[in-house]
C-alpha cells in the first residue's frame, strides 16, 4: 500500500486540499500534536468545507522533541485522517475524514527566518496553540534571534517585529487562542509576554500595543483525541482504505469549545455558524473548574497509578473491578466535594465523563496522559488536595494515594542521552517525559535519599517543598506526607519481597 499523498484523495478532496495550498496564511498554530490536529483543525475543516472561512493554517512544533510529527506531516503535504468512534445518542459512532488544512509546515528550530517572515504576514490573524501546562510558564532568558526557548518568549519576539513591521498599527494585532489546560490562559500568556518584552527593555509603546490591539481569549477545550490506534486496527484499516497514514488520528463524538470572548467573534471565527459545539461566554470559570478537576483530575490521578501498576490505557483502569471502584470513589466522593456548584448537574458531568472513559473503540494509553504529570497535577489535581489542606481537613484516601502514586512514578534515573526513567512495581521500566528542569531536580531528590529511601519521610517533605514542583510548598500538613509514606513504603515492601 502506498502512504496517504494527495494522489489517495478523491475529486473533493482534492479541491480542498488545492484551495488551503493557495489560501492566504490565517492562523499560526504553535502545537503539532493529536490534540489540535482532532480537535481545532478538524474544526477549521468544517468552517472552510461549508465556505466560512477563507485561510489556512501554518504549524509548528512548541519544542525539538516534536520534529518528527512535523517531518511526517511534511512528508504527507499536510494531510492525514481523522477517525471519529463511539457512542452518540445512544449508536455508534465511526466516521473517517481527512483533515486538509494546512499551507505551511515547518520545525521552527531549523527554520527560524521562516517563522519570523510569517509573524509580519498581513494575513495572519488568529495563533492557536497546545503546549500542556509546561509551555505557558515564564523561564528567564536572553533575547536571541534563532535562540529563544520558551513558547511565550518566541511569540513575544514575534510581536515585536509584527509591531515594528507594520509601525504600531491598530488593526494588525492579533488574537490568541491557546488551549493549555490553564485557568486563566489567555490572561497568563499576556502576562508572560508582557514579562519577557520588560525583561528585554522593549518600548513601553510596543507593550502598551500588546494590551490594547491584541487579544488573549481564555478557553477552555474538552474532547479525548487518543491519537494512532493499535498497531493492529491500524492495519485493518488502511488494508481498507488501500494507503498508510502515519499520522492516523482517532478521537471521540464529544466536543466541547468554551470560549470566554464577545459574541461578535463569531464573525471572524464562523464557529457556530458551521453547527460546532462552541460556546461564547463572559464567564468560563465554571465550565474550566468543573472540567479540569473532574475529567482531566481523574486522568492525572489514574495515569501514574495505572503505570505503576501494569495497566496501560483508560479504559483497561476504569474495567478493573479493584481500579475500576477507586476511580469511582474519587470522583464522587473527593473531586466532586472541591467543585461548587450544583450537585445533580456536577454529579451528571462524571457519569458522561466515566461514560466517555468506557469508550470501546478507542484506546486512550496512561503513557500518553502521563506526559508531564508534574504540571498536570499542579492545575489538575494539585487544587483538590488544598480544598481539603487550607480547611484544615485531612486529604482524603484516594487522592493520598493517587499522589503517592505521581510521586512514586517520578522516581526516576536519568541516563547519558538524556532521557528519563523509571521502574514500575512490576519490574518494567518506563520512559517518563516531562521538563528536563524538574525532571534533573527529581532525579537528584530521588538519588540523594538512602536505599529504602521510600521509608523516610525525609525525601517526601524534600519533595513536596519544592515549590517549582507545585506553585506552594506542600509540607504543611504533617499528617498528609506521613500517609504518602505508607503508600511508599507499602510498596517498597512489595517490591523487595
Amino acid at each position: 500500500m502506498k502512504p496517504l499523498s494527495p494522489l489517495s484523495l478523491n475529486a473533493e478532496q482534492r479541491a480542498l486540499h488545492k484551495a488551503v495550498q493557495s489560501a492566504p496564511t490565517t492562523i499560526l498554530q504553535i502545537g503539532e500534536g493529536n490534540f489540535l490536529r482532532g480537535f481545532f483543525d478538524w474544526m477549521i475543516q468544517q468552517c472552510i468545507k461549508q465556505g466560512l472561512f477563507h485561510g489556512s493554517i501554518a504549524v509548528v512544533q512548541p519544542r525539538p522533541s516534536g520534529k518528527a510529527n512535523i517531518e511526517k506531516l511534511m512528508e504527507q503535504q499536510g494531510i492525514y485522517t481523522l477517525v471519529t468512534q463511539g457512542i452518540r445518542m445512544g449508536r455508534a459512532v465511526m466516521e473517517r475524514e481527512i483533515i486538509s488544512v494546512f499551507s505551511n509546515i515547518f520545525d521552527p528550530y531549523e527554520d527560524w527566518n521562516r517563522l519570523t517572515a510569517l509573524a509580519v504576514l498581513p494575513s495572519l490573524q488568529f495563533v492557536v496553540s497546545n503546549t500542556t501546562e509546561a509551555g505557558i510558564a515564564y523561564t528567564a532568558e536572553p533575547l536571541q534571534e534563532g535562540l529563544i526557548a520558551s513558547f511565550p518568549g518566541k511569540l513575544a519576539h514575534l510581536l515585536y517585529l509584527r509591531y515594528q513591521a507594520f509601525d504600531g498599527c491598530p488593526e494588525r494585532g492579533l488574537t490568541f487562542l491557546p488551549c493549555e489546560l490553564l485557568e486563566r490562559n489567555g490572561d497568563a500568556l499576556k502576562q508572560t509576554i508582557l514579562r519577557h518584552a520588560t525583561d528585554w527593555e522593549l518600548p513601553a509603546a510596543f507593550k502598551d500595543w500588546v494590551m490594547k490591539h491584541n487579544v488573549f481569549l481564555n478557553t477552555l477545550v474538552d474532547r479525548i483525541v487518543t491519537g494512532y490506534p493499535d498497531a493492529k486496527q491500524a492495519q485493518a484499516w488502511f488494508h481498507k482504505w488501500g494507503y498508510t497514514d502515519q499520522l492516523l488520528c482517532t478521537t471521540e463524538p464529544y466536543y466541547l469549545w468554551v470560549i470566554e470572548a464577545k459574541a461578535d467573534m463569531e464573525m471572524r471565527l464562523p464557529l457556530q455558524q458551521a453547527g460546532l459545539h462552541v460556546l461564547w461566554t463572559d464567564d468560563l470559570r465554571p465550565y474550566q473548574t468543573r472540567k479540569v478537576r473532574i475529567l482531566n483530575g481523574a486522568h492525572t490521578w489514574m495515569a501514574p497509578l495505572g503505570l505503576l501498576h501494569g495497566i496501560d490505557d483508560v479504559r483497561s483502569f476504569l474495567m478493573d473491578e479493584e481500579w475500576g471502584t477507586a476511580l469511582r470513589e474519587v470522583v464522587f466522593k473527593e473531586l466532586i466535594p472541591t467543585v461548587s456548584g450544583n450537585v445533580d448537574s456536577l454529579q451528571l458531568y462524571a457519569e458522561q465523563v466515566l461514560e466517555r472513559f468506557a469508550n470501546p473503540f478507542l484506546c486512550h494509553q496512561l503513557h500518553d496522559i502521563a506526559m508531564n504529570s508534574l504540571s498536570k497535577a499542579r492545575v489538575r489535581l494539585l487544587p483538590s488536595i488544598v480544598h481539603y489542606l487550607d480547611q484544615g481537613k485531612t486529604v482524603p484516601p484516594q487522592l493520598v494515594l493517587g499522589f503517592a502514586a505521581l510521586l512514586r512514578y517520578y522516581k526516576v534515573e536519568k541516563h547519558e542521552d538524556g532521557s528519563y526513567t523509571g521502574m514500575s512495581l512490576h519490574g518494567k521500566s518506563y520512559s517518563v517525559r516531562d521538563d528536563a528542569e524538574l525532571l534533573e531536580r527529581m532525579a537528584e531528590l530521588w538519588k540523594q535519599a538512602s536505599t529504602g529511601s521510600a521509608q523516610h519521610l525525609d525525601t517526601i517533605h524534600a519533595i513536596l517543598a519544592e515549590e517549582r514542583f507545585w506553585g506552594r510548598a506542600m509540607c504543611d500538613s504533617p499528617s498528609f506526607a506521613a500517609n504518602l509514606a505508607e503508600w511508599l513504603q507499602y510498596w517498597e515492601r512489595g517490591i523487595s519481597q
